[in-house]
Parts: C-alpha cells; structure tokens; sequence
C-alpha cells in the first residue's frame, strides 16, 4: 500500500496540481492586497470616502445605527451588503487579472507554435546515397 500512495503521490499530474495550488494562492494573495489596499481605497476616495464593507441593513432592533459592521453583527443579525459588494468587485478584478494572464500565456504559446522550424536543405550528393540505399535495399536478395 505504500508503494502505490508513492507512485500515486510521484505522478506529474498530482505535483503539477499542488504546484498550482500553491501559486495559485500565492497569486490570490497579491490580487486581494491589489483590491483591498489599492483599488477599493480609490474607490472610496472617489465616493466621499465611503467604506463599502461597512454598509448593512440591520434586521435586529439590538443593533443601533452608525456601528461598524464587525460590532453590529455581534449585537444581532445582520445584512451586509457592503461586505457582499467589496467581495463581489474582489472577484470579478481576481477575474479580470486571471484572465488576462491566460489570455498573455495563450499568446506566448501561439507564437512558439507558429514558428516554423527551419528545414535544412540535405545537400544532393547525400540524397543521392540515400537513394542509392534505398534501391538496394529494395532488390531482391540472392
């Protein structure tokens, strides 16, 4: 049992898949940064300063007006709308940027498909050989 967890561990495809994950949230990482301490404080500059993550609509009558989201959700419940809207403009700029680096790597990979491989002119007297090869390869042996 062993040896088959290692062979089944070893496969390309399974490192391929952990490398991914780890790049993956290594790259989610600086996407999330991007967002949160670029984009969304342009964002809020833009609109008065507003902090989108704390917008909710309170549905408990515990839960007093002006408190941070945070606060307000330990009072009672909560809807936070702000929240849903800052996570939904994360995703859709993570897409963005994903999408853009496939569409970079797909390019990169049509133009080394589209090389064409320089074809070497085989001089004549070595085409002559191998025809000559050929015919005597071909005639019936004695």
């Amino acid at each position: 049992m062993l040896e088959e967890f290692k062979k089944f561990a070893l496969r390309g495809n399974v490192v391929d898949l952990a490398v991914g994950v780890i790049i993956g949230a290594a790259f989610g990482a600086i996407v999330t940064s991007l967002v949160q301490d670029v984009i969304m404080p342009v964002i809020g500059a833009v609109t008065g300063g507003l902090d989108f993550s704390n917008y909710y609509l309170a549905l408990s009558s515990k839960v007093t007006p002006g408190l941070a989201y945070a606060d307000a959700k330990k009072l009672g419940a909560v809807v936070g709308y702000g929240q849903f809207l800052t996570l939904a403009v994360n995703f859709a700029i993570v897409a963005f940027v994903l999408f853009m680096v496939i569409r970079a790597v797909n390019k990169l990979k049509t133009r080394e498909e589209a090389k064409p491989e320089p074809v070497a002119e085989v001089p004549a007297d070595v085409r002559i050989l191998a025809e000559i090869r050929d015919i005597l390869a071909a005639r019936p042996k004695v």
